[in-house]
């Protein structure tokens, strides 16, 4: 028999070396922990000290959008280093209830653990489903008989967070009312209900924009707002994510715009409305080729 290659060889060995160095999976989370320990500890940081439950709010909200952010730029690195700060916050929020004799991070791990393996009966179970939407009908029903178990009525529009975005909670709460049957037979009926709205939000613009009107014309134009994301829901569209997209792309061609502005010697507040307007229309030319 033939020697093996020792170019074969080095690369196997290496390659069971560093096998078996790796940390098993998870191991590397009780690392998180340990950081969070230190930090709170009466040696630890300052300013981790003086965090409470209801400064963490923020984080929690701006840590979430960045990793948003992160997966609409396909950044890998980026999406893995956002995640972490996620964890973290997910981190010392139980850490701060652990002090407060309430739960740990042990407690959240268990409890998710067992939702999920409860809510898929035909992964951990016997149970069994043909398809994706199946699976999507038995979700609910479990949950339905989960908070039946524990004698609270839950209406179909309890549970959708407050503190979501404004368009992304419309859509949420316009989506539970339709699932109920409380919901336009077609298109065509969000799109005249659409209409019919911003007829009333030109009658009250048109009635008066000074103070004494501001309420109603917010309320009106809430219920434009509201109506356009049972539009998305009908069309298949996450409302927010088109907006966040829209966004993008106006930010785009604005700086576009100016970057042609200044290149041809301007500024962009040396120019009226007209003279803009063609710069606009000459980047999204220039972007739609």
């Amino acid at each position: 028999m033939a020697a093996p290659s020792p170019t074969l060889s080095t690369e196997h060995s290496a390659d069971h070396r560093a096998a078996a160095t790796e940390p098993p999976r998870g191991d590397r989370f009780a690392d998180v922990l340990e950081v969070m320990e230190r930090l709170l500890a009466p040696d630890g940081c300052p300013w981790d000290r003086e965090q409470t439950l209801s400064s963490l709010r923020h984080y929690l909200i701006e840590e979430s959008f960045e990793v948003l952010d992160a997966l609409d730029d396909n950044d890998v690195a980026a999406h893995c280093d956002e995640l972490g700060d996620v964890l973290f916050q997910v981190v010392f929020q139980s850490a701060l209830r652990a002090r407060e004799g309430a739960f740990n991070i042990d407690d959240v791990c268990r409890a998710i653990t067992e939702k999920m393996r409860r809510r898929h009966p035909h992964v951990f179970g016997d149970a069994n489903v043909k398809d994706a939407a199946e699976v999507v009908q038995n979700w609910s029903a479990i949950k339905a008989a989960e908070r039946k178990a524990t004698g609270k009525v839950r209406r179909t529009l309890d549970g959708v967070p407050r503190s979501m975005p404004g368009l992304k909670r419309g859509q949420m709460i316009a989506d539970k009312a339709a699932a109920t049957g409380f919901d336009w037979p077609d298109i065509a009926g969000v799109r005249a209900k659409i209409d019919e709205e911003l007829a009333e939000l030109d009658a009250e613009v048109t009635s008066g924009l000074g103070a004494a009107n501001h309420d109603r014309i917010e309320s009106e134009f809430g219920d434009v707002m509201f109506t356009l994301t049972r539009l998305a829901g009908k069309l298949g569209i996450d409302a927010e994510q088109s907006l966040r997209r829209a966004n993008e792309r106006f930010i785009g061609r604005f700086n576009a715009m100016e970057d042609r502005i200044h290149e041809a010697g301007q500024t962009i507040q040396a120019l009226n409305l007209a003279e803009m307007n063609q710069h606009w229309e000459a980047v999204k030319r220039a972007q739609t080729k």
